[in-house]
């Protein structure tokens, strides 16, 4: 198609956007104009006489009935959810694990891993999408590492408070404002949990209700979010929820030797973000507009694709499934099946209707079915950066540009996989960049064990004032230029990174 061809064909979907999408005010327009034309010529004389001659008791009643539906409505309709503010964790230079780094302290551990397993490691890293910078607990930086509970219990206090702190600081709120805490970690979970920690460390209300979620992987966050939301929607107006996500490393070191469960030493790294979220208005940044929970673990071969358990010498592991891919992509085709619908424009709703028609008439051919352009419906995209080859397969179905998947290719580069906190440094890295403007839409989507696939829809109500976030020492030196070295690498580890 030639480049004149090519612009005919983008003007000519944008008009029909344009009428499509504006159907209804078009055709209220319309009706108005030929009221008015029918009606016309009217006076003013003859429209107060009209009004006059209604009685006062039926003007009444008629006030009183508009009255009490309206009531009605507002009392029935769910409450607007809102993101007033987030915080993240932003590690120091200390946390740092470059490359170099990592190899020394492998090659110091030679009881562990051989040379063999090394050298597949380090290959492993290098496709990864993982930068210098990304940083580890200092359980990590010991040799042989801390694998200990009180080990655990000090990475979670670090980055569960200093992320929580960050989102009290740029909200403005006080603890004792905090009705709702939701804190999701996927593996570790003390006793007491960590929402009582939380609860414990900011001496909250009470009557708080505290909640703590666990084994949910990656996915975990936007869970929490979902969970936050159903319970704003019925609580009382002015009710805050503090929403906290995080994974805790340090215990979870695997030190077998199977290499389909080495991948999470590789790819996770250490952060923790907190949301603090309204039912009220007042202060809030972000609407919540829709949230979409795709569960497959129905499944036999979804429920085991991501599964913990032991190796064959007793060392406790997540293993990695060769269903993985597949599943991945069933459950994700899923959940936008059932979130396109509901923020897609009427163009692409007709366009995919039109399609899917074509197909159905002419069900002895094969017929391409016409992918909806998401971009239509956000402007901005959240993708959980769990590898390299995620956001590749992500980028590619839903047929979106570089700059569109940027955030998440960069998250990954400085922080790495810092699981179910990701797409809230994604969402920080967006308006560091000064890209996020009053109105614009956002998809964040999450993958975690299960299998599940988690979509949450937001429209910005007011954007950052500040770069003052996760990325404020380094936001100037990104985006980066990524080139990654063709190795090979087996098939389900190539899948993730």
């Amino acid at each position: 198609m030639s480049q004149s061809s090519s612009r005919k064909a983008k003007a000519l979907k944008a008009s029909f956007e344009l009428v499509v999408n504006n159907f209804l005010t078009v055709v209220a327009a319309a009706s108005v104009a030929a009221t008015l034309w029918t009606a016309w010529p009217i006076s003013i004389d003859g429209l107060a006489g009209r009004l006059h001659a209604v009685r006062p008791v039926h003007a009444l009643t008629a006030a009183i009935l508009a009255a009490a539906l309206a009531g009605h409505w507002r009392a029935r309709r769910p409450r607007n959810v809102y993101l007033v503010e987030y915080g993240c964790f932003r590690p120091k230079p200390c946390f740092r694990a470059p490359f170099a780094t990592c190899l020394e302290h492998v090659r110091l551990m030679p009881y562990l891993v051989d040379e063999e397993d090394i050298t597949w490691g380090w290959r492993l890293l290098q496709r990864s999408g993982i930068g210098e910078e990304t940083c580890v607990p200092y359980a990590y930086h010991y040799v042989p590492p801390d694998r200990s509970l009180q080990a655990s219990r000090d990475e979670a206090e670090l980055v569960i408070f200093s992320a929580v702190d960050d989102a009290f600081s740029r909200a403005s709120l006080t603890p004792a404002e905090i009705d709702v805490v939701v804190v999701n970690c996927s593996i570790f979970t003390p006793t007491p949990v960590l929402a009582d920690m939380v609860v414990s460390r900011y001496k909250l209300r009470a009557d708080v209700r505290a909640v703590n979620l666990s084994g949910m992987g990656c996915s975990a966050g936007l869970i929490s979010v979902g969970l936050a939301r159903k319970l704003l929607r019925v609580a009382p107006p002015g009710t805050h929820a503090l929403v906290v996500s995080t994974e805790i490393l340090s215990s979870q070191y695997y030190v077998g030797s199977e290499r389909e469960m080495l991948l999470p030493n590789v790819i996770f790294r250490m952060g923790a973000a907190a949301m603090i979220m309204s039912n009220s208005p007042e202060r809030a940044r972000f609407r919540l507009v829709r949230t979409v929970r795709t569960v497959a673990a129905a499944e036999d071969a979804s429920y085991h694709c991501v599964f913990q358990q032991e190796d064959g010498e007793g060392n406790t592991g997540i293993r990695l499934s060769k269903d993985l891919v597949a599943t991945a992509g069933r459950t994700m085709k899923s959940n936008i099946v059932t979130l396109g619908p509901l923020v897609l424009p009427a163009s692409e709703k007709i366009l995919v209707a039109v399609s899917l028609f074509k197909r159905w008439v002419q069900s002895g051919r094969r017929v391409r079915l016409y992918r909806p352009d998401f971009r239509t419906a956000f402007e901005h995209f959240c993708i959980h950066a769990g590898g390299r080859a995620v956001i590749d397969e992500v980028q590619r179905g839903l047929g979106l540009s570089d700059d569109d998947v940027e955030a998440s290719r960069m998250t990954l580069h400085r922080l790495g996989n810092t699981s179910s906190s990701t797409v809230v440094y994604e969402l920080a890295y967006i308006e560091a960049k000064g890209r996020m403007n009053k109105g614009d839409r956002v998809w964040m989507i999450s993958f975690g064990a299960g299998f599940e696939c988690n979509s949450v829809a937001w429209e910005c109500v007011v954007p950052a004032a500040n770069a003052d976030g996760p990325w404020a020492d380094c936001i100037h030196r990104y985006p980066v230029q990524l080139e990654l070295p063709t190795v090979q690498l087996p098939k389900v580890v190539e899948a993730i990174v």
